[in-house]
């Protein structure tokens, strides 16, 4: 398509994900699921609070690795979010997890077993063999201390990336992929492959008692698109529930403050481009404009923030 050839996401740089405290998150993502502390800084600069949509923000920004990925911990010092409904699930349309590889997964169950976590499965379970794109694959979800939905992930040999099959001594290898809930396929691919230029990767149907007992869900059915950016790396799973239908809309006022907040940092080749194409394509924009960025420190050179048709927030930078 040519769509794709002019404009389009490289790759992922990282997610951000908004917290109560950076100090607990860091604990617990450094301790539990072995990231490594890469940076620590605080912004409150006008451009970032222009960026992320919320005025005289002083933000503490830390950044972790785990294997080649980052996620950035955002603790807004200044003001108070609103935390994470208690009673999300995940049909709704706010919800999304991050995907943490492991090598072995009855090793890792049983070490952040000693953390305490709240599980969303019941235990990790086994995708049945019919299921052509997944089966095999293993998989647990439970929360963060505030509320952010995470998977361990474990692939069979004829399953997921090269990198995850290397010999290592290493649990945690990294992020796969983050998965967000939409309410209507076409119109997420319409927005990810047509006007960011992702590729589809594969497409299955999740369903029967090992979906259930894994997303906790009666009877839960869902129809995953899963999604590349060119320069391959960690990707993004569109979760369309059939079974049952699609949960409750993001509420319109959440703001990049609140704690259910989650960015996807995606890596354009031509911003001023883009945004151009999403404006024309009447897509909904947080960031008034193009923030430019002075600080040669800073990981990127400009940024823009825009959501998705469901109202996930997408960080869109040049480096």
């Amino acid at each position: 398509m040519s769509s794709q050839t002019d404009v389009q996401v490289q790759r992922i740089r990282a997610i951000g994900l908004t917290v109560k405290s950076c100090d607990r998150s860091l604990d617990f993502y450094t301790q539990a699921l072995a990231f490594e502390l890469v940076s620590d800084i605080t912004v409150e600069e006008q451009y970032y609070s222009e960026l992320e949509g919320v005025t005289g923000a002083k933000i503490r920004i830390v950044t972790l690795r785990l294997g080649d990925e980052l996620i950035e911990l955002m603790e807004y010092l200044n003001i108070q979010g609103k935390p994470i409904p208690s009673n999300s699930q995940s049909n709704d349309l706010w919800f999304q997890h991050l995907a943490i590889v492991v090598s072995d997964m009855d090793r890792a169950y049983t070490h952040l077993r000693s953390f305490s976590i709240e599980p969303i499965s019941v235990a990790p379970q086994t995708i049945p063999p019919g299921n052509q794109a997944s089966g095999g694959v293993r998989a647990f979800k439970f929360k963060d201390p505030d509320g952010h939905d995470l998977e361990l992930i474990w692939f069979p040999p004829d399953k997921g990336q090269d990198k995850w099959h290397q010999n290592t001594n290493r649990l945690f290898l990294g992020i796969d992929h983050s998965a967000i809930a939409i309410s209507n396929t076409e119109q997420s691919l319409n927005f990810y492959r047509n006007l960011l230029g992702m590729q589809i990767n594969s497409r299955s149907l999740n369903w029967r008692a090992t979906q259930s007992r894994l997303d906790n869900l009666p009877g839960a059915e869902v129809k995953i698109t899963a999604l590349r950016p060119v320069q391959d790396g960690m990707g993004i799973e569109l979760l369309d529930y059939i079974v049952p239908e699609q949960g409750r809309p993001m509420p319109s006022d959440w703001k990049s403050c609140d704690i259910a907040h989650i960015q996807i940092e995606l890596v354009v080749n031509n911003l001023e481009q883009l945004v151009d194409k999403l404006r024309r394509n009447g897509v909904q924009f947080v960031s008034s404009r193009i923030v430019q960025f002075a600080d040669s420190s800073f990981p990127y050179k400009q940024g823009c923030l825009v959501k998705d048709p469901d109202g996930h927030t997408i960080l869109l930078i040049t480096q």
